[in-house]
């Protein structure tokens, strides 16, 4: 039986994913891009985006913070700050360049067409499969590396109303902000059809995101969905084994939202709980949302003729995702969505690894394109 609760998730979940696979088709938002450019063509132009969005979304979470619409802050789920989140950000730094795109960026990409983001959608699910494996070797890790404790946020660390902390970050990003636009850097120009401009893309990301916390209790995100379907298949494979594996036994989500008592219970199992609720609907949503904005484009196109040495990266691009997503844990849609605009210190430090990451992503990515074109030269 589906509680109105329930179908709330499903419904809110979906509208959002389909709006967002639809914006980040149009306007080729993909974060992966925008920390590869940075290293591979010393291009920040994408990353500006990013910021706009992180700080839109910051200005929207303390307004409803402060008004009592948010009433489950820090958000569930949210732990706390650890050596994992660190070395979890560099490996995912590494994987999502790698895939050519992050665990967002690979779903719309897979609805409009792209064979290699669906190799790469494979590979977090296998990759996803794998962590669940080693779950008892590193949650001992995690454990002894945790540090800060109560605090979840900078400013819970510091003992202080977050408004104190948040309002500084906020000004300094509005003069640099308009700095930009005076110098004609955030409006991109492009001749494509039906092209969105990215700073559009992300204000109404941040919107989505603040959407999603208010309506379900937390911001968007995506990645234990990815577990709960390798732990699915594995279901259906080797049933005998998936109740042996400790990870798909854990419950890590087990709260009541004080707004509509409804009760958000579920973890990387197989079964179909809370989390399956609001994360499913939002994965089927963005894919579908991008299929439908080729299509109305008349761009909908399987793209299968790609170098072997290409769908070998994005495979492995993908495992490394889907092991470091959990890890960290969560990805960078969480973390850069929805953690760093409260300044979650698990965000901090998965941003500290993600960087350093990334470059280690580009320099690989560089080095297998380059090989390839001695190759074709040869030939």
């Amino acid at each position: 039986m589906i509680t109105n609760s329930v179908f709330l998730m499903y419904l809110a979940g979906s509208l959002i994913g389909l709006l967002a696979g639809f914006l980040m088709h149009r306007s080729d938002y993909c974060v992966a891009g925008m920390f590869r450019d940075i290293f591979l063509f010393r291009n920040i132009s994408m990353l500006r985006y990013l910021a706009i969005q992180v700080i839109a979304t910051m200005v929207l979470f303390e307004i409803c913070r402060t008004l009592g619409l948010l009433p489950l802050y820090p958000f569930p789920l949210l732990g706390f700050a650890s050596a994992a989140n660190i070395i979890g950000g560099f490996i995912f730094g590494v994987g999502m360049v790698m895939a050519g795109g992050c665990v967002v960026g690979t779903l719309y990409k897979m609805g409009a067409g792209s064979v290699i983001s669906a190799v790469a959608f494979v590979g977090l699910i296998v990759g996803s499969a794998i962590y669940a494996e080693l779950h008892p070797l590193w949650a001992p890790f995690v454990k002894a590396t945790t540090f800060f404790q109560p605090a979840k946020t900078l400013p819970e660390l510091l003992g202080i109303n977050p408004v104190l902390v948040l309002s500084p970050v906020v000004a300094v990003s509005i003069i640099i902000f308009i700095k930009w636009h005076k110098e004609n850097q955030i409006i991109r120009q492009s001749e494509a059809k039906g092209y969105i401009q990215p700073w559009k893309t992300a204000v109404a990301i941040a919107l989505l995101g603040v959407l999603s916390y208010v309506l379900v209790g937390m911001p968007l995100g995506i990645t234990t969905t990815y577990a709960k379907i390798a732990a699915m298949l594995e279901t259906l494979l080797i049933p005998e084994h998936v109740g042996t594996v400790n990870f798909f036994q854990l419950t890590p989500l087990n709260v009541t939202h004080p707004a509509t008592g409804a009760l958000l219970q579920g973890g990387a199992g197989p079964q179909l709980d809370s989390i399956w609720a609001i994360q499913f609907p939002l994965i089927a949503g963005i894919v579908l949302g991008s299929t439908f904005s080729a299509l109305l484009l008349g761009e909908f196109a399987i793209q299968y003729r790609v170098p072997l040495a290409q769908v070998f990266m994005a495979l492995s691009g993908g495992l490394l995702l889907g092991v470091a997503s959990r890890m960290a844990p969560a990805c960078n849609v969480w973390h850069l969505m929805g953690g760093l605009p409260i300044l979650a210190l698990q965000s901090l430090l998965f941003i500290l690894g993600l960087l350093p990451g990334a470059w280690v992503g580009s320099k690989i990515v560089a080095c297998v394109i380059l090989g390839t074109r001695q190759e074709k030269t040869k030939q």
